[in-house]
């Protein structure tokens, strides 16, 4: 039993990474978890492994852990998939959103098209999730909605020119819905990742090493200068925020945007 014990949460990207990572944290706080991702083989894998982790009787006396299968590029496909899921095993209580960053590169030499594809996978797919499942948590009174989102919200990264604008657009309507779902105990908050030891971040660190001409090495050197605690995250030190941010315990957060980065900005 445990605080999120008999809640239902619906993890986006939860096959890897910090979505992940955030998937086995709502699970361990005893939710069950679905979730949403594009390959089903690698969905049945961490699916099989969140069961086992969790062990007989987990997710809170409901059906165990399941997922779902939908292409992000795609938003009324995404929508489709979770309102037949709704539709079928009832209300979510906790959405965690989250996908993969677009590609690295300089803004001015961002095509529209790029803009675009970012902007559809990130803040309308955001858009249709929320849509969907805020009637339920209206329906059960109880309500979390959870954006992993980046540091690039409060201070843009060098390089990141589309992820830059398409972050900032999701902070803005993440802030704007908590305004708007407050009155019904819904919360709405971002989780601002800092430089987190997944696999996106070692594909920055090869691109900037490329870039720069110098060696990967010498990169990862460079980034943890400008960290205060001189390292990375591991993606579970990102889950413990979200899985705190999803719990009862934070009924009063909504509309904020929490930095889990070391100290980098506090010190920019």
């Amino acid at each position: 039993m445990g605080p999120l014990s008999g809640k239902r949460a619906l993890a986006c990207g939860g096959t890897q990474g910090i979505g992940k990572a955030c998937a086995f944290e709502l699970a361990r706080l005893g939710a069950q978890v679905t979730l949403l991702a594009r390959h089903e083989e690698t969905l049945r894998r961490v699916r099989d492994e969140l069961t086992a982790a969790a062990g007989p009787g987990a997710g809170g006396g409901r059906a165990g852990h399941d997922y779902l299968r939908a292409d992000f590029g795609e938003p009324e496909s995404v929508r489709a998939v979770v309102a037949r899921h709704v539709e079928t095993t009832g209300p979510v209580d906790i959405l965690l959103n989250n996908t993969g960053g677009p590609p690295a590169g300089a803004v001015v030499e961002a095509s529209p098209d790029a803009f675009l594809s970012a902007f559809s996978a990130h803040l309308i797919c955001n858009q249709v999730l929320a849509q969907t499942l805020i009637p339920g948590m209206k329906q059960v009174g109880y309500g979390r909605i959870i954006n992993i989102v980046s540091t690039s919200v409060r201070q843009p990264i060098r390089g990141l020119g589309v992820s830059n604008t398409i972050r900032g657009a999701v902070a803005s309507w993440a802030k704007t819905l908590a305004g708007e779902l407050a009155p019904f105990g819904i919360t709405v908050n971002n989780v601002l990742p800092g430089a987190t030891a997944t696999e996106r971040l070692r594909s920055l660190i090869r691109s900037k090493a490329r870039a720069a001409g110098i060696g990967e090495d010498e990169v990862e050197r460079q980034m943890k200068g400008d960290i205060p605690m001189g390292r990375f995250a591991g993606p579970e030190e990102i889950a413990a925020a979200a899985g705190f941010l999803a719990t009862p315990a934070a009924g009063y957060i909504t509309g904020v945007s929490l930095p889990v980065d070391g100290g980098r900005i506090a010190c920019l």
